[in-house]
């Protein structure tokens, strides 16, 4: 595929990523972020009240409350695959289309040499303005 002919509200996202399923963006890199949403819904899925969520399954990031990691540096959650997969956080939904890669395209390159599923060929323009895009209706 040439981008040079190709308009990002026309693509599709797995031209720019096609997961692998290896768990390597469950791993380490910061931590997962989760709203009080998140918690809400992944709670009721384990079934229990979000305070015990909280207390056994987050940990504070600066002000923000992310996912805990297991000794290996990957998510509390993850065994080979994820086990709250069904009710996973916005931010591992949204991987790896991201805000960060929204506000510097630069962000792309990295994750791409840490995650086989990224498509490193991607014109840095064209995967900004796609991950815009895809906020945009998010945030809808």
């Amino acid at each position: 595929m040439t981008f040079e002919t190709e308009t990002p509200a026309l693509l599709r996202a797995d031209v720019f990523f096609q997961c692998r399923r290896c768990g390597d963006c469950c791993r380490g890199y910061g931590g997962t972020v989760v709203s009080a949403e998140d918690i809400t819904v992944m709670a009721d899925f384990m079934g229990m009240p979000p305070g015990r969520f909280i207390r056994r399954y987050c940990v504070w990031s600066g002000r923000r409350q992310v996912l805990a990691q297991q000794a290996s540096g990957y998510c509390v959650f993850w065994d080979g695959l994820c086990r709250i997969h069904a009710v996973k956080p916005r931010m591992c939904r949204q991987w790896p289309f991201i805000r960060s890669v929204a506000v510097d395209p630069a962000n792309w390159q990295a994750m791409a040499s840490m995650c086989p599923g990224i498509n490193r060929d991607v014109p840095a323009s064209m995967i900004q303005a796609f991950v815009q895009r895809l906020q945009a209706a998010a945030d809808a």
